[in-house]
């Protein structure tokens, strides 16, 4: 017998095609589409478009300059438009796809823009998150009871239909606004108002999900949401019934030149990697094993990553490998100075340890906490002279020019305000020279969440790590590598930083693993582990800074036997750093010859709307072992994860990798499509007209939905010139394929992704002759025509081990 859905069970059906939102202090790349995933690519992209409105596939104009530059191979453009039933020249069907995008006809429903506009005034006072001088009252009551309390005093909502009366509960104004409609149209109702501001309610459906202390001091539901905009909209004559959607006929004829486009675009960059990959699988054979490395650096899998690693390796005896940047460990967080913690692993896991920040150094504590402490009581004397009505003017006029002089500085010379303030923070020491990390278990809780890990915990991570890397040998300096960026009146800073620590800095998590590793007690059950940690090898942990390519050394505990090590590999950093802010300099149109001052002035000036790229180019994620690549250059363009496939007899590690970070990869992949095709919809619009709202995220203009995706200036090099190509992900393992399969067949998540396209996935089998195969359909693999390349020459190139 079939019980009819409950109210909550309807709109969190709806809420699935919404896809989730992190604040922007804690930026998240996730897939806008993520509620579609459980349909094919272009099936999704189209109900997408008739729900969210937004662009599936880059423009024609896109394709056609992907063709100028030979991006696209000719002859694998040709088959897949064979293969689709087209037989006209590209050109013709370009015109074809060009002529097909119509733009829309301007008409709006006003009623409909009416409630937007008062319903995102009223979300963005309820759920501003600390920026608000004057908050809403009764927030703890919740949005619905506050807003029912106070709304007979906004003068912007008619005094008439249900909003003019509003029920005690948001139950029963849903039930009196829809009471007119049969329940088979109250989903579709449902999924159409959870999409017409798509920003917000992705926001509060994230919000609601965390449940962190933002919503446990002020609740919200979509249940809560639902029922005050169905009531506005009902008070303000609005249309509610769902709509039947446009003719699509066309649409689908259109989406499918482009999909024919788009594949041949991701197939063309997808073999030429495949054909360097298969040749180095092939020379690996013929390779001697290498001595031990003057030092192991290992970073996040990030693409930025791929090029400063390139560049160690070029300048010394160094081994670099990729693993994810929270370093397998799902901590919360909260450094000395902070007043909250915060969850420093992938949205996909959950915190399992709460590690904090303690002074250990009180002298040096005392000195940091002298300097922050002038700082921060400015700071305050200033805020509050601000906000005060009365002192506001005043201020102006005795500090203008002041701040006209630091204004003109930071502006004209931003270089130089970096060095400045490089000078001062030289002089204030920094955390971790007076404090160490809680990383022993102390038999207390922090919240739910035990303070501290055990030693079976510390011995599991620090086996999973090596596992999973396939480590076998140890140099004398290990160093765990995280990433921040570095950037100045930038909203969007979190986006930057680490993915895999949920948008935060990974030197903290670094940290954690470096401070385990050392463990005299964790090394010993290491070793009947079959991991052998020398006696002389010593862990310690760094950070990349991704956007001037500094990497400050975390180096206070490092003995006298190693210094002169740390102090060689302290002066090839800075050589391979100026190697590789020159290459990137380059990417952003800038002279080779001043890289380094180049991203120093990036990161400092506060009118710079591209401070780096950050992941913008992002097209393929290789799992292997490094010296599967380390003779290409992947122009930062590929995730890269360290693997052995020898030493991973039962798949484990490989289960692991391809469970985690290349669903994270995915991710990340989607956002940075969606955000270039449609940048207005999926993207948030240009840096220059946005409004930060309620420490939460922004605005085009002054107020509307949140904008859900990176801004304009990440992607796009020109108005109609994208930077990123917006390709799927191209997956790529050195495992054999049985054992690639065996892991898709436990997983139906994973299949579920490749079968609807959402990213591809090939294999280069080293157990068949280093042969690729690309994954077809239901657990099915194609052998591709790809014979492995000759490898290139590379005679200064040390020797590697035979994997």
């Amino acid at each position: 017998m079939n019980t009819e859905p409950t109210l909550e069970e309807k709109i969190d059906k709806a809420a699935a095609t919404v896809g989730s939102l992190w604040p922007i202090h804690s930026f998240v790349t996730s897939n806008p589409l993520s509620g579609f995933e459980n349909q094919p690519f272009g099936e999704a992209v189209a109900q997408a478009a008739d729900l969210l409105g937004g662009r599936g596939y880059p423009t024609p104009a896109t394709f056609q300059k992907a063709l100028e530059r030979d991006q696209i191979d000719p002859e694998i453009l040709d088959a897949k438009l064979d293969s689709a039933g087209y037989v006209e020249d590209p050109e013709v069907l370009l015109d074809r796809l060009a002529d097909s995008t119509t733009s829309s006809d301007g008409e709006t429903d006003t009623a409909t823009d009416h409630v937007n506009q008062v319903l995102t005034k009223w979300l963005s006072t309820f759920l501003d998150e600390g920026s608000a001088y004057w908050s809403m009252p009764n927030r703890e009551a919740g949005f619905y009871t506050a807003f029912r309390e106070i709304a007979r005093y906004d003068t912007e909502i008619p005094d008439e239909g249900v909003v003019a009366d509003l029920p005690e509960t948001p139950t029963e104004a849903i039930e009196a606004v829809l009471d007119p409609y049969p329940k088979s149209q109250w989903t579709p109702i449902f999924e159409e108002q959870l999409a017409a501001l798509p920003g917000w309610t992705g926001f509060i459906k994230r919000r609601t999900e965390d449940h962190g202390s933002w919503q446990s001091a002020h609740p919200i539901t979509l249940l809560g949401y639902l029922g005050i905009r169905l009531a506005l909209l009902d008070g303000f004559g609005a249309e509610i019934a769902p709509s039947t959607g446009p003719d699509s006929t066309e649409a689908n004829a259109a989406d499918k030149i482009a999909e024919a486009f788009l594949s041949a675009w991701e197939a063309s960059y997808r073999t030429e990697l495949v054909e360097s990959v298969a040749a180095e699988s092939q020379s690996l054979v013929d390779r001697d094993a290498s001595g031990r490395p003057d030092a192991q650096l290992v970073f996040c899998i990030d693409t930025r990553s791929e090029i400063i690693r390139r560049h160690i390796e070029a300048v010394g005896d160094y081994e670099t490998h990729g693993y994810a940047g929270f370093f397998g460990i799902p901590m919360e967080y909260q450094g000395y100075a902070s007043d909250v913690s915060v969850a420093s692993c992938p949205p996909i896991l959950e915190p399992k340890h709460r590690i904090t920040e303690v002074p250990t150094d009180g002298d040096t504590q005392e000195e940091h906490d002298r300097w922050v402490g002038i700082r921060e009581a400015a700071d305050e004397v200033v805020e509050t002279v601000k906000a005060n009505a009365a002192t506001a003017y005043g201020y102006v006029e005795t500090t203008g020019s002041g701040y006209g002089l630091a204004l003109a500085a930071r502006t004209l010379v931003p270089d130089r305000v970096h060095d400045l303030l490089d000078a001062i923070a030289d002089t204030v020491p920094d955390e971790h020279e007076f404090c160490d990390q809680i990383v022993h278990h102390q038999y207390t809780y922090a919240g739910d969440l035990p303070v501290g890990l055990t030693q079976e915990e510390k011995v599991e991570y620090a086996a999973t790590a090596f596992e999973l890397m396939g480590w076998e040998e140890f140099g004398r300096l290990v160093v765990f590598t995280g990433h921040a960026s570095e950037t100045a009146n930038n909203p969007y800073d979190a986006s930057l930083d680490c993915g895999a620590c949920a948008g935060n800095p990974g030197g903290p998590s670094a940290r954690v693993l470096a401070t385990i590793c050392n463990d005299e007690a964790v090394q010993n059950d290491l070793r009947e582990r079959g991991i052998d940690v020398p006696e002389d090898t010593v862990f310690l942990a760094g950070q990349h800074n991704t956007t001037t390519d500094e990497i400050e050394l975390y180096d206070s505990h490092v003995p006298e036997s190693h210094v002169e090590d740390l102090e060689l590999l302290r002066a090839d950093l800075e050589t391979a750093r100026a190697n590789a802010t020159a290459e990137r300099a380059a990417d952003m149109g800038a002279s080779t010859r001043s890289g380094i001052r180049e991203t120093e002035r990036r990161a400092a000036d506060w009118a710079e709307t591209r401070p780096e790229w950050g992941l913008a180019g992002n097209a393929a994620f290789v799992i292997g072992p490094r010296a599967l690549t380390e003779n290409l250059d992947l122009d930062g363009r590929s995730f890269l994860h360290s693997y052995d496939w020898s030493t991973d007899s039962d798949g484990e590690a490989l289960e692991a990798i391809m469970t985690g970070p290349m669903v994270v990869t995915q991710w990340i992949n989607a956002q940075y499509y969606f955000s270039t095709v449609d940048n207005a919809v999926y993207g948030s619009g240009s840096k220059v007209t946005q409004n930060p709202v309620g420490n939460i995220g922004v605005y085009q203009g002054n107020g509307g939905d949140l904008m859900t995706g990176l801004p304009f200036q990440s992607l796009m090099a020109d108005d109609d010139e994208p930077y990123h190509q917006p390709l799927r992900l191209s997956t790529v393992i050195h495992a054999p394929v049985e054992r690639v399969t065996g892991v898709l067949a436990n997983h139906e998540k994973l299949t579920e992704l490749l079968d609807n396209n959402w990213l591809s996935l090939t294999v280069v089998d080293p157990t068949q002759n280093h042969r690729a195969f690309d994954y077809e359909q239901n657990l099915e693999w194609q052998s591709t025509s790809i014979e492995p390349a000759a490898p290139p020459t590379t005679p200064d190139a040390p020797a590697v081990a035979d994997d």
